[in-house]
């Protein structure tokens, strides 16, 4: 993928080395009581701990935040690429005669805090709506490459638009009814539903690649095939297959390999939102 001399996005919060984002507490126990008992009358217990000199930000100049330089060219590159879905998906809306609103996409390592509750890097990447960001621990690409064998550069691309996807689902407003109609049916329908709706994200990143193709040539020989082989590692049936040794279609909530890659396909080839209806398409 040529992306070395794209824009780099100002929508990237890196949360990298710096424990989430979290705070560092020092002082006796004391202390600590005291915030316990400011917790609990309701007061900000952070202001007890200021007061007394015992709270700080952890600073991202501190040495775990101090990383390798294959870490931060990765960094940079993701950077490029929501910078890059960012143009994308401002054209397309403004296409439709709307405005399209940036996510911000959070670096972590570990784990984090989101609007949606508390997650660990083996959950991989995901996206928030309550908070519309993106979040990402830069090691799940080396899962990618391998234990799910899909290595690449567009392989990763492919990931953040992706979750992008699901930003533009909840802008059009496909993810609220989606989930507000998954709390009235059965467990088996609710899975259909987040396949359909994963499906269609994959749709979605289809869609930037091709106008992304179409405007700046980001693309390299090899790179489709890349991002068709991460879809296809990461189905449902293959992930299914790989931990636990069989396979239960009823409890699918993201689609089988064949499903993401034709889907992806119908995207990258159509560059069109109008293709990407997989709750209205009869062959899922």
């Amino acid at each position: 993928m040529r992306w070395q001399f794209g824009r780099r996005s100002e929508n990237v919060e890196d949360n990298r080395g710096t424990g989430g984002g979290g705070i560092a507490i020092s002082g006796g126990i004391g202390t600590v009581i005291l915030a316990l008992v400011a917790l609990a009358l309701g007061v900000d217990p952070s202001i007890v701990l200021q007061q007394s000199g015992n709270l700080s930000p952890q600073s991202s100049d501190s040495p775990t935040a101090r990383l390798n330089p294959q870490e931060e060219e990765l960094a940079d590159f993701v950077s490029v690429v929501l910078a890059d879905t960012e143009d994308t998906w401002h054209q397309i809306f403004q296409e439709m005669g709307g405005s399209y609103q940036e996510p911000k996409l959070v670096l972590f390592s570990g784990s984090v805090q989101s609007a949606c509750g508390f997650a660990q890097a083996a959950m991989g990447p995901f996206y928030c709506p309550g908070d519309r960001k993106v979040y990402l621990d830069l090691s799940f690409y080396e899962d990618l490459k391998n234990r799910h064998n899909a290595p690449g550069d567009f392989a990763q691309a492919y990931v953040v638009a992706h979750e992008v996807g699901h930003h533009v689902q909840t802008l059009l407003g496909i993810s609220p009814k989606v989930q507000a109609m998954k709390q009235r049916v059965s467990e088996k329908q609710a899975n259909a539903l987040s396949v359909k709706l994963e499906l269609q994200a994959d749709c979605f990143a289809g869609v930037w690649a091709n106008r992304a193709q179409k405007a700046r040539q980001i693309l390299e020989q090899g790179d489709v095939e890349e991002a068709l082989n991460a879809a296809s590692q990461i189905g449902d049936d293959r992930l299914q297959k790989q931990s636990q040794g069989y396979v239960v279609p009823d409890s699918f909530t993201h689609g089988n390999s064949q499903q993401r890659m034709r889907w992806f396909t119908q995207g990258i080839q159509s560059g069109d939102l109008r293709q990407c209806d997989t709750f209205s398409s009869k062959n899922i």
